[in-house]
Formats: structure tokens, C-alpha cells, sequence
């Protein structure tokens, strides 16, 4: 995941830091300057605005005061919760946080050697798919001294306040914080893959099996380094009111730990293994907490021993963090963001993904096949016109995990254009051996489709089974121009690309061996009635779809004589006088046997429709029955570009 940084605005620290050692001088960031323009683009801060240095605004600065801590971090003036909240997520992850604050025992106040430190800070941030090093200088907004934003409880600690101000340079201005989402800023921390969950609509509250299912899977994203955030919708008029349960409407609030809390005392504890699943949340005020069962004073800790008490360190103080049954925070909580640290790596024990990350966009052009902003598929003429992505599921059922991210749009908002698109994809199981893009949806199953949301990522993860699918992404509505990053990831290779041909391409040689003059489409529904095969009274077939010594070939379905294939070919035909044959065989460990086919001309006059067509040996005996019947359907078109 983590790789080189690219230097943002083409500002290399130690370049910069050298010269300032050179120069005797503090470095002052010109990309950022001291100006109202770095604050704010519309509203004014409440009162006269100072820049100071940390050594003007706190004796002994430093970075760090007694290490880093969830604990460090209250919010200011902006409406920023949701970067605060992922910043307290960041401080309890040593791999990622050394990651965004690079070198930082070099970057820390030097008391035994202050002529170094030159007032130069670095930070970074995953960007549209790469890491990016953005500088800043050390002057913070203050009002009366005290600092503007966010600011650690501990007046002489800095890396809170110095990494908000890297990453409101990289988004245009402070202002341009006001208002975001968490899991966003933890995906720009750590490259992770952000999950939306709808509490509110999915009511896991109501439904133990379907609840004890989302605990076991945010259990093991935390165990596996995930990050994990929630907040509950608000009205324009509720934003940061206090329910009577002590809960914040539309304020972000932090999962500091996700655990099974053993209940009992002394032994009977040990022998009985009695389990309860509670959340710890940060609110990232530093203060107002949930008040219900399992807040820091409540009755229900006197279920839990006192050695556990201890190992989860419980502290009757308002300081921000509680924990709460995992059905309540079902039920009060209405969004959750869970961001997957995914494994790619091939050097460990764990489970590893394989990742394709593809970079597109929706571009506006007036010839129909040259087009890709389609919109949804609400708009059946232009859908699909829309970038078109293949991958492949090699075995006979795979997980996958699709994300969809579009550029972060914040960086707009000073010129009133930071809204993000509306955004979406859906994916369809095509043919065995598609290999040029889809003009048509005919015979193609479309397997899933996300929401279409006005957020930065869409996420969709499902099973698949063994066989050949389209994502395409697109915006909600038509000629909506943007640009997108595609990650799939699967158990083992899919082959993911973009599919850009049309139709085959015509070569030096074409004129010799031919082209092709018309496309057929084959759809292999199922069969019933086949011969059987063994003692128990079924039989394991597949089927064979083959055209001009071109062949595709389904999976075996085992123990059946009413097989489901599912199965679907399309091939480019040079010569429309040879057949479509649809030949059924039974898998065997010593040779498979022949079960029947069909013949089909596959002529642009013969019927669209499904049809029902009985089985019949092959070569000179070819017009006798043989038991048994196919279900498919066949399309021929003398236009390649009409599939």
C-alpha cells in the first residue's frame, strides 16, 4: 500500500529545509500563506485572526507529549468533526500514523540543538490513488492566543494542529473543511477502502442473526487494523444538538475499540464464558458522552469483573470516550464508515487480495461509440456508452470487493463547485468469451448495482460465481463530465481491464482469412430430462457451445438431470453457413459421455425468442432424439456494433 510520495506543488522538504539551515531562516510556505485567503473563501472567523508559531503560543513546543493518544485531539471552531474524529481513528494506528507524519522524530522540537529546527513540517496524504507529501510551515491561526482549530488537549503538543493545516492547504483553505466525511479523510490517511453501512434502513437492531453477523465483520476489520467511524443524520436545524440519551446529531464520532466483554467475576467468569458485544466511541469535543447503558457510571459494569474492568480501562470522566451496547449503537446510530486496510501483500500468513486499480473518466464526445457519459440505466439509449471494465471469476464462487472513488471535489468549493458527483456502477454477468465492449443488454445478466449517492466512494462487495462480468461505472445523469479510480479485488487474479475495441480489428491479413460479416449471441438456459448416469439417478453435465472452431464451456453442474447452465457466448462469424452446435456431456473420471445436441443456424431470420429444442445425437445419426431438452435463446445481427 504505501509506496513513494509525490511532492505536492513540487515542494520538496528536505530542500527546503536545507536552505533554511542556510539561510538562518524559518521557512514560510508561499503555496500557503499567512492570508485570509488560506482561512476562508465566504465566512469570516469570529474575531481578529493572528498567525503564530508554536513557540509563540506555548513554552517547550513539541509534537508529540508523551507519544500520540486518541485522547490528544479537541475540535475548533470549524465544523470539522469528521476529520478530528478520523484523526483520533489515525492516532491509534502506529503503522499508518508514521506513515502520514513521515520521520517525525527528525520533524520533532530539538531542545539540545534548537538552531535546527527551521519551522518546516511535512505530512502525507493518499491522493486519487498515490502518495502525495504535502509541506507547511509551522504559523497556526490563533484568536487571543489560543489556536483557531483543532488543537491537542495538552497546549504544547502540535501534530494535530500542523496536520489540519497540511491537509487544508491540499484542500484549497481551513474553510474548506467545514463539512466532510470521515470516512474520507481516513481513506486519505491510509489508501484503505471506504464501506458505508445505513444502520437506519438495514435496522440490524432488529434482527440478532443479521446484528451478530455485522459485530463478527466490524470485529474483525478493527482486528485487522481497519477503521471504523458513524454519526447520526441530522436536519440543517439539528447539526451538533445533544439528544437526551447524550448522543450528538450530525457529529462524527470515532470507534476506539470493538470487543467481546467477558461478564461474571472471579472464576465463574472463566468457566461460564459469558459474552456481551460492546463499542468504544470518541466524541471529538473531548467531552459529552452517551449516558445510557454502558456509559462510564451506569449498572451494567457491575456485570463485568474487575480484572476486565481494568484491562478495558474504564474511566468515570467526561472525556469524550464511552462505550455502548453494540444493539444500541445499532439503533441510535443512523451511518457507519468502515474503511478496510485491505491486504495485498504476498510475504504474510494472512488472507492476501489481489488488487487492480484502473484510473478512467466520463468524457463528453458527439459520435455515440466514442461517447463515455452515459448516465445510469435509467437512460437505456446512452448507458451504455459509459467506460465498460471486465474481470473474471475463475472459481465457483469468489468474493469481491468493488470500489468506486471519484477526485475529491473540496479543493472547488472556494469557486462554489465542491459538490461531489453522483456516482454508481452496475455489474453484469456477460458471455464466457465477451472480449469487445456491450452494445446491448440481450441475454447479459445484470448481477448487481449500487446506490447512486452524491459521495466520494461507492463500495459493493457480493459472492460470484465462477464466470466472465462488466462493471460499468457511471454518473446519475448524462453528459456529466468527471474523473474516477476503480479498485476490484478478488481472492486471486481477475484479469480486470477496460474493454475499449468495438468489434474485432481488421488486419493485413483479413482480406486472405476473412472477416467477419455477423455476430451471434447464444444463451444456454438449462436442459431437463437427460439420460441418467449413476446408481443415485443423476448425472453431472455441462454444456459445449462451439461456432467456426471456437468453443466456450460452462461449469459441471453435479447430480442432476435438470441442470441450470446459465451459460452465455457470443462469436464474430466469417462464414454464416456453419453452424451454432450445443452439444451436453456428463462429467466422468474416466471419460465423459455424450448426452445430445443441437444444431442451430443461427440465421438473423430465425426467432429471437427462448426455445425449447430436443436433444439429438450428432454426426449420420444426427436427426434421431436423444432424452432430453435445451432451453436457450439466439440472437444474430449482421451489425457487429449492435452487441
Amino acid at each position: 500500500m504505501f509506496s513513494t510520495a509525490t511532492s505536492y506543488k513540487n515542494q520538496h522538504y528536505s530542500e527546503l529545509k536545507r536552505k533554511c539551515l542556510e539561510d538562518n531562516k524559518l521557512f514560510e510556505d508561499p503555496e500557503f500563506p499567512v492570508t485570509n485567503a488560506s482561512l476562508f473563501y465566504r465566512k469570516q472567523p469570529p474575531g481578529m485572526v493572528e498567525w503564530k508559531r508554536p513557540r509563540e503560543i506555548s513554552d517547550g513546543p513539541h509534537l508529540f507529549v508523551e507519544g500520540i493518544s486518541s485522547h490528544d485531539l479537541n475540535q475548533g471552531l470549524l465544523g470539522n468533526c469528521w476529520f478530528v474524529a478520523a484523526c483520533s481513528c489515525l492516532a491509534l494506528k502506529p503503522d499508518l500514523w508514521q506513515k502520514v507524519i513521515p520521520n517525525w522524530k527528525e520533524q520533532e522540537w530539538d531542545s539540545k540543538h534548537p538552531e535546527n529546527y527551521t519551522g518546516i513540517f511535512h505530512f502525507q496524504f493518499w491522493v486519487f490513488g498515490e502518495w502525495v507529501d504535502v509541506v507547511v510551515d509551522d504559523r497556526l491561526p490563533s484568536i487571543n492566543g489560543e489556536l483557531m482549530y483543532c488543537h491537542s488537549k495538552a497546549k504544547n503538543e502540535f501534530w494535530s494542529a500542523l496536520l489540519e493545516k497540511a491537509y487544508a492547504k491540499l484542500s484549497g483553505c481551513y474553510e474548506s473543511l467545514d463539512g466532510g466525511n470521515t470516512g474520507d479523510a481516513v481513506v486519505d490517511f491510509s489508501g484503505a477502502v471506504a464501506e458505508a453501512i445505513n444502520l437506519e434502513a438495514e435496522a440490524f437492531h432488529k434482527d440478532q442473526e443479521r446484528m451478530d453477523k455485522l459485530f463478527e465483520d466490524l470485529f474483525k476489520v478493527f482486528d485487522r487494523d481497519g477503521i471504523i467511524s458513524c454519526s447520526i443524520k441530522a436536519s440543517p436545524s439539528e447539526i451538533e444538538a445533544r439528544m437526551a440519551c447524550g448522543l450528538v446529531k450530525g457529529h462524527a464520532y470515532s470507534v476506539t475499540a470493538v470487543k467481546k466483554v467477558r461478564l461474571g467475576h472471579g472464576l465463574v467468569a472463566y468457566f461460564q464464558n459469558e459474552t456481551i458485544p460492546l463499542i468504544r466511541m470518541r466524541n471529538p469535543w473531548g467531552k459529552t458522552e452517551w449516558n445510557g447503558a454502558w456509559s462510564d457510571s451506569s449498572e451494567e459494569w457491575k456485570k463485568v469483573g474487575s480484572m476486565e474492568r481494568n484491562k478495558l480501562g474504564i474511566t468515570v470522566e467526561d472525556d469524550g470516550e464511552f462505550w455502548m451496547a453494540f444493539r444500541d449503537w445499532c439503533k441510535y446510530f443512523t451511518d457507519a464508515d468502515v474503511c478496510h486496510l485491505i491486504n495485498t501483500s504476498l510475504l504474510t500468513i494472512d488472507k492476501t487480495w489481489n488488487e487492480v486499480m484502473i484510473f478512467g473518466s466520463w468524457t463528453k464526445n458527439a459520435e455515440p461509440l466514442h461517447n463515455r457519459c452515459g448516465g445510469c440505466m435509467n437512460h437505456k439509449q446512452t448507458f451504455l456508452q459509459n467506460p465498460q471494465y471486465l474481470f473474471e471469476v475463475t472459481k465457483e464462487v469468489n468474493e469481491v470487493l468493488i470500489s468506486l472513488q471519484q477526485r475529491d471535489m473540496k479543493i472547488h468549493r472556494r469557486i462554489g463547485q465542491g459538490e461531489n458527483l453522483t456516482i454508481g456502477f452496475a455489474i453484469f454477468k456477460v458471455e464466457l468469451n465477451r472480449k469487445y465492449r456491450m452494445h446491448d443488454i440481450i441475454t447479459q445478466l445484470n448481477v448487481q448495482s449500487t446506490t447512486y449517492i452524491n459521495a466520494r466512494t461507492v463500495f459493493m462487495r457480493g459472492m460470484f460465481p465462477k464466470g466472465r462480468y462488466i462493471i460499468i461505472p457511471s454518473t446519475f445523469k448524462p453528459e456529466i463530465l468527471g474523473e474516477f479510480m476503480l479498485r476490484v479485488y478478488t481472492n486471486v487474479d481477475s484479469g480486470c481491464r477496460e474493454l475499449t475495441e468495438h468489434q474485432p480489428s481488421i488486419k493485413c491479413w483479413s482480406a486472405l482469412t476473412g472477416y467477419p460479416i455477423a455476430v451471434s449471441q447464444i444463451y444456454v438456459h438449462g436442459a431437463e430430462g437427460l439420460e441418467i448416469q449413476d446408481s443415485k439417478g443423476g448425472a453431472d453435465p455441462y454444456v459445449i457451445v462451439s461456432c467456426e472452431g471456437c468453443s466456450v464451456q460452462s461449469t459441471v453442474k453435479a447430480d442432476t438431470v435438470k441442470p441450470v447452465f446459465d451459460t452465455r457466448a457470443i462469436f464474430y462469424r466469417k462464414k454464416t453457413t456453419k453452424p451454432i452446435t450445443v452439444e451436453v456431456w456428463n462429467s466422468n473420471a474416466v471419460k465423459d459421455q455424450f448426452l445430445g445436441q443441437v444444431v442451430l443456424t443461427g440465421s438473423v431470420n430465425d426467432s429471437t425468442d427462448p426455445q425449447r429444442l430436443q436433444l439429438r445425437k450428432r454426426g449420420r445419426a444426427m436427426a434421431d432424439e436423444m432424452p432430453g431438452f435445451i432451453t436457450l435463446r439466439i440472437v444474430t445481427c449482421t451489425e457487429l456494433t449492435d452487441m
